[in-house]
């Protein structure tokens, strides 16, 4: 968990960055390397690889290498940072996936209590109708999501270049926003 000293102004706050899209030039991974990049003083963000993690299966009964490492990055994670596509009206399957994962474990001790932010870029309403799913999900895991800065980008305008990267200020603004939020919500539920 963080280290945060009473009457001091130094806190870590580690984030785990959870993105839904696998594609290395996708919009969504474009806005979660800006705030990996832009991450205020204090704020640290690990991301999460789900290129390997196999659908959960309450078959299988030896956790594969990958499923391994994203748990303990949620377990060391002191809050959420979910990058949310829309695919079909609804959150990306790899996202959704990584959460089931996490959720299995006893107790939902992963997820349960978790200050989380979310942003995403998608076409139309930029993915504002997957967020909302999104957000479904997260009562159920006792999630502690943000209600605002929100942050929607359309993936195909000018707000991203041909690699995918936020070019568009008006979006870096919001994300940066909404890192220095869940650093105070993060405080606030600690109390």
């Amino acid at each position: 968990m963080s280290n945060f000293l009473p009457g001091s102004e130094q806190m870590s706050l580690n984030v785990l960055a959870v993105c839904g899209s696998l594609r290395q030039k996708s919009t969504n991974k474009g806005l979660m390397r800006y705030a990996v990049a832009n991450a205020p003083g204090g704020m640290q963000i690990a991301v999460a690889d789900l290129s390997e993690v196999p659908f959960y299966n309450a078959d299988i009964t030896v956790k594969p290498a990958s499923v391994v490492t994203l748990l303990q990055q949620f377990a060391d994670a002191d809050a959420l940072l979910l990058v949310c596509p829309e695919y079909n009206y609804s959150m990306a399957p790899a996202l959704k996936n990584a959460l089931d994962w996490a959720s299995r474990e006893p107790g939902n001790a992963l997820l349960s209590g978790k200050p989380a932010a979310i942003m995403g870029a998608a076409g139309g309403m930029g993915s504002s109708r997957a967020q909302h799913h999104l957000r479904q999900s997260g009562v159920f895991l006792n999630l502690h999501i943000l209600n605002q800065p929100e942050v929607f980008a359309n993936a195909f305008s000018t707000s991203f270049d041909g690699d995918g990267n936020l070019v568009d200020t008006a979006i870096q603004e919001k994300i940066r926003l909404l890192l220095a939020a869940l650093q105070a919500w993060h405080l606030q539920l600690k109390g």
